[in-house]
Order: structure tokens, then C-alpha cells, then sequence
């Protein structure tokens, strides 16, 4: 819960605390049980999908748990002063803790789960990582019928064969001592590449290299005592999520 932006360290700690008790049984359950909890730090953990998990209903998905959130936080009426009695009573493998004007409400909202470039986008938005794959895997098929190696593939490869490589850029660094020459660092699912990026390149592609955050270079592969790079011969931009990753750059 640390890496939850937005999430204050006591309302993470009451969470915890309550967790050990017993299981929430609800969205509603939990922002009775944690009073201090403000709507955007349940906002915040519905956005990252933290909250699917409490409805126990098969399908829950997060744009479910915003729309249950977005309930639990209207005052509650008469019917609502005990919602854990309720929520036993009740079947909670498919309700969970909201009832109005005397009628149960099912625990799925009408809205449509998230795509997977938007749980993406939300994922590093909300706590600047993804639990679930990197979003390169979800196109390394495609990638593979362009010919475009992953990270873990130039280890065996020989060095001067012309490769292509793709990846997030996680580092762009440009020593003072490097002459003009850049030094990219990519992120794919099965680890980091490296590219030596020439001043004339730099200055050609400078565009794309600083505000692209997915590449794609074409290069030759440089693998000398276990140090692996690729000198590029032409980069450009690839089209592979909405998602802002975060890099180091110039440091």
C-alpha cells in the first residue's frame, strides 16, 4: 500500500489493523470500519484494483469498485447503521454491503471493465508500477513476426549481427565525457537493453528519443565481455500503450 499514491500512511495502517479482524465484507464495509478514509484514497485503491477482491463476486472488476465507492460515501440511511449484520445474513458471494430505498443492489456496476491499456495507464498513474504483465508482453507475438528481439535473447546472440530491440525507456543518460554520445536504457518483460545513440543521431531523432516512451532501434549488436549494447542506426517510435513509465533521464 506504500506505493499507492495518495494513500495516507494512517489509513493504510487502520486498513491493516481492521484486515486483521476480519475480512471486509464490502466497499461499504470498509469506509464504516475506516472512518478517516477520504473518497479519494478510495478512489485511489479502486483505480489500481485493490478494492476487486472485497465483493467476492466472480467478475468483479475495477470500474465495479469505483461505482461501489462512489455509493459508499453518500450518507447512509436507517438500514445501513449495521452493514456487517446485513452482509452476514446475506449472500455475499453475490451482494455486497449497499442497500436503498429497501431494495439490495447488486455488487456489478453498468459500466465495462477497463481495457488492458487502461488498468496500464491507471496501474503506473496510481503507484508508478503494474502488478499484472509488462506492457510489452501483451505484444511480443506481434513483435516477434517483425523480428524484434527481446532483451533476454541478445545474450546468446554474436556480436556485430544487426538486431532490432524494443522496450520502455527507463534511463536516458548523456555523460559529459561521452562526447556528444547518448546512452538509452530499454525495459522489456524479460529485462533491460542498451543503446548507444551517435551525436549525429541524437540530433537527427532528438524529438522521439526524449519524448517517445516506447522505442524501436535497429542497430548493430555490440556483445564484448558480457557487455551487451546495440549502436543504433535508426530509432523510432512504437505504439504500445498510453501508459507514462517511469524513467531517469540526464541525471
Amino acid at each position: 500500500m506504500r506505493y499507492v499514491k495518495g494513500l495516507a500512511a494512517d489509513s493504510a495502517a487502520d486498513i491493516i489493523a481492521q484486515r486483521a479482524i476480519h475480512p471486509f465484507r464490502s466497499i461499504e464495509d470498509l469506509k464504516l470500519r475506516v472512518p478517516a478514509m477520504q473518497t479519494s484514497e478510495l478512489t485511489a485503491l479502486a483505480e489500481v484494483g485493490a478494492l476487486n477482491f472485497i465483493a467476492g463476486t466472480k467478475g468483479f472488476h475495477r470500474r465495479d469498485a469505483l461505482w461501489q465507492v462512489a455509493r459508499a460515501v453518500r450518507r447512509a440511511g436507517a438500514l445501513w447503521e449495521k452493514p456487517q449484520e446485513w452482509a452476514a445474513a446475506s449472500d455475499s458471494n453475490s451482494m455486497i454491503g449497499s442497500e436503498s430505498n429497501g431494495t439490495v443492489q447488486d455488487a456489478k456496476s453498468p459500466l465495462s471493465p477497463m481495457t488492458v491499456d487502461e488498468r496500464l495507464v491507471t496501474d503506473f498513474c496510481g503507484t508508478g508500477l503494474t502488478t499484472g504483465p509488462h506492457p510489452m508482453a501483451y505484444h511480443r507475438a506481434e513483435l516477434k513476426k517483425q523480428n524484434i528481439r527481446c532483451a533476454l535473447e541478445l545474450q546468446r546472440l554474436p556480436n556485430g549481427l544487426r538486431v532490432r530491440v524494443a522496450g520502455s525507456v527507463i534511463a536516458r543518460q548523456r555523460p559529459g565525457t561521452a562526447k556528444g554520445f547518448v546512452f538509452l536504457s530499454l525495459e522489456d518483460e524479460t529485462g533491460i537493453s542498451n543503446a548507444i545513440i551517435t551525436p549525429q543521431l541524437f540530433r537527427e531523432a532528438h524529438l522521439t528519443i526524449v519524448h517517445q516512451q516506447f522505442l524501436l532501434i535497429e542497430g548493430r549488436l555490440q556483445n564484448l565481455d558480457n557487455v551487451i549494447s546495440v549502436k543504433a542506426e535508426s530509432i523510432r517510435p512504437l505504439q504500445i500503450s498510453r501508459a507514462e513509465l517511469p524513467s531517469h533521464d540526464f541525471h
